[in-house]
């Protein structure tokens, strides 16, 4: 059965039947992740959960390290990756407390480092869709068994943050006919793809950004609320969805390197083929 991952907040990680709880703290080439990573089992699925901002939500949006963070999900032989995260809705039938699960994004960030192939190695995946249709399946199927409001597919706008949109923005993105807005996920896609692993979000709508009537502005107090209401629901969906995504023999993205590494191989430095050997070493 696979290994599947869970990227969001802590209050996650108490879903009721896992067993086995651990901590396991993990080094990577690309420095430390957000925090330790919580292995344990469910139903005989073995599960690895990561606190996306660490305990304590203590890293902003542009600081997390994603490579590193994805880079251990991958040294601990994940093959899929749930990412749970709040979100902002621009569309008046996507309300707060309803869950939706992209099935596209736009990347507006521009701090981060969304791939590990620099210095020296080059690779280009493929990203039409860039979620798992699979894992969406899943998770679509699991939120209206336990009677949530889930909607399926659309754009997530990655916006940089850490602050909110402007309305002129959170209008222009309603003008492109934009579904959600997030701070996270884009950049987590991107490395689940070159790492090879599999790849959905369930994004909690929290708010309506700012372009709604109903409140000129969001607030973390406003985001918090919604979030905390909804992370039982969060918890009793996740726990379907790893059963089922454990069952399934493979992935899309299992070769999503397979035509993709451009670099001559003889080129490439003994240190870079040792720091991605988890990611590349079956094709060098």
């Amino acid at each position: 059965m696979k290994k599947i991952g869970i990227i969001g907040g802590s209050g996650l990680y108490d879903i009721e039947g896992i067993e086995g709880v651990k901590e396991v703290e993990i080094k990577t080439p690309f420095g430390g992740p957000s925090g330790a990573y919580v292995t344990g089992s469910l139903e005989g699925v073995e599960v690895v959960f990561l606190p996306r901002h660490d305990k304590g939500h203590k890293i902003s949006p542009s600081e997390i390290n994603y490579r590193a963070n994805i880079y251990g999900m991958k040294r601990l032989g994940v093959s899929a990756i749930f990412s749970v995260s709040a979100c902002g809705s621009f569309k008046e039938e996507l309300k707060p407390m309803d869950f939706v699960v992209p099935d596209q994004f736009i990347d507006r960030t521009v701090k981060r480092q969304s791939s590990f192939f620099t210095d020296g190695i080059v690779a280009h995946v493929g990203f039409a869709n860039p979620i798992c249709s699979q894992l969406a399946d899943i998770l679509e199927k699991s939120a209206k068994a336990i009677g949530s409001t889930v909607h399926r597919g659309g754009t997530y706008l990655n916006m940089e943050g850490p602050q909110f949109s402007t309305r002129a923005e959170s209008n222009l993105y309603r003008s492109w006919g934009l579904d959600i807005i997030g701070m996270t996920n884009a950049t987590e896609a991107k490395l689940a793809r070159e790492a090879e692993i599999a790849y959905a979000t369930l994004a909690a709508v929290t708010d309506y950004d700012c372009w709604h009537s109903s409140h000129e502005s969001v607030t973390t107090d406003m985001i918090v609320e919604c979030l905390t209401r909804n992370i039982d629901n969060a918890k009793k969906i996740l726990k379907k969805a790893i059963v089922e995504a454990a069952k399934i023999e493979s992935f899309s993205a299992e070769n999503a390197l397979q035509f993709a590494l451009i670099t001559d191989k003889a080129k490439i430095s003994e240190k870079t083929k040792k720091d991605l050997d988890i990611i590349i070493g079956k094709y060098i």
